[in-house]
């Protein structure tokens, strides 16, 4: 790093995606100039249009485009890594171990030649060695990755990531709102627990250890201040979302259920999503049957001692935005 961190560049992967953007935006405002690997400059651009052109630099290429890791690289000090799936899509060469796993082998072979050595990867909360679903144990291997290498790193594993353009939200509004389904589903007996954290939240969280020593190797969730069941989540965003429908019931669909749906639906949802793109947001796969059964919960308050900060309430935020939801 240079003696003064607002002067430094810093690599961004996914800096189009739903935190990326995020990211990207408090990286500007606290004098940082990103160095975005992106596919679309142009995209880029639309989402910071305010923004000083010579202090947002796009690099055109992805994380398998080792001509512009390199490029983008030897512009920086730093690198924040973001680049993840939920769900994998097999015709479009996404699947979990191509984007988590070789994805950041990529940005980190990059990195270690351009001789950067601060480095912030993006985890999730569930993610171990025991971790059943293939997202978690491909954000396993990619964080004993990160661990192995000689590199001054930061592992965050947030819950899930809740804002007004975020994919997760619009789904949820889909439900509670839309008129198809005619009701709200959701996975076994909806009791395990989530701690919705705020985008802005993570982002600050993300740029803040760019100059925090003692986050140097170190793994550190984020979640929000409070933890809800699926259902008692469902009760908050059918209250606070403008033109919400009452009316429409609960139905539980048992994980063996859910998972042969999921199964049986996966090879005519990929064909349908590539001409109706929008479609995709209500694929879901087996892995994400049993994560939606599994706790991803933590102390939020070690990001806060952290990195200095409050993590902003869920509902709170949700009322404040949820008319925004598109």
């Amino acid at each position: 790093m240079s003696d003064s961190q607002a002067d430094s560049n810093v690599m961004v992967t996914g800096a189009t995606g739903f935190v990326g953007r995020h990211v990207v935006r408090t990286l500007l405002t606290r004098g940082y100039k990103p160095i975005c690997v992106v596919r679309d400059a142009a995209k880029l651009a639309s989402q910071h249009p305010d923004a000083d052109p010579e202090r947002l630099v796009p690099i055109v290429g992805d994380i398998h485009d080792p001509g512009a890791l390199g490029h983008a690289a030897d512009l920086s000090q730093a690198a924040i890594h973001l680049v993840g799936i939920i769900i994998a899509r097999g015709l479009k060469r996404q699947t979990f171990d191509r984007i988590h796993v070789q994805g950041t082998a990529n940005v980190l072979d990059a990195i270690e030649r351009a001789g950067i050595k601060r480095y912030m990867h993006m985890s999730a909360l569930g993610t171990g060695p025991d971790a059943t679903s293939p997202y978690h144990q491909t954000k396993w291997a990619a964080e004993q990755d990160v661990a192995s290498r000689d590199l001054d790193w930061t592992i965050f594993r947030p819950s899930l990531i809740h804002g007004p353009d975020g994919e997760f939200m619009r789904l949820v509004k889909a439900f509670v709102c839309g008129l198809n389904p005619p009701f709200i589903p959701y996975f076994g007996n909806g009791q395990a627990r989530i701690q919705p954290v705020y985008v802005r939240d993570v982002a600050h969280c993300f740029v803040e250890a760019l100059s925090r020593t003692e986050a140097i190797r170190q793994v550190i969730p984020l979640g929000g201040p409070r933890a809800y069941s699926w259902l008692q989540m469902y009760d908050v965003c059918r209250r606070l979302m403008p033109r919400a429908r009452s009316w429409k019931p609960y139905v539980s669909l048992p994980p063996p259920v859910a998972k042969t749906i999921a199964a049986v639906s996966a090879p005519a949802m990929s064909v349908a999503e590539l001409v109706m793109p929008s479609i995709g947001m209500f694929r879901f796969d087996t892995g994400q049957v049993e994560m939606a059964t599994e706790d991803s919960v933590c102390d939020h308050t070690i990001a806060e001692r952290a990195f200095g900060t409050t993590m902003r309430d869920f509902e709170i935020e949700l009322a404040n935005y949820a008319a925004d939801i598109r």
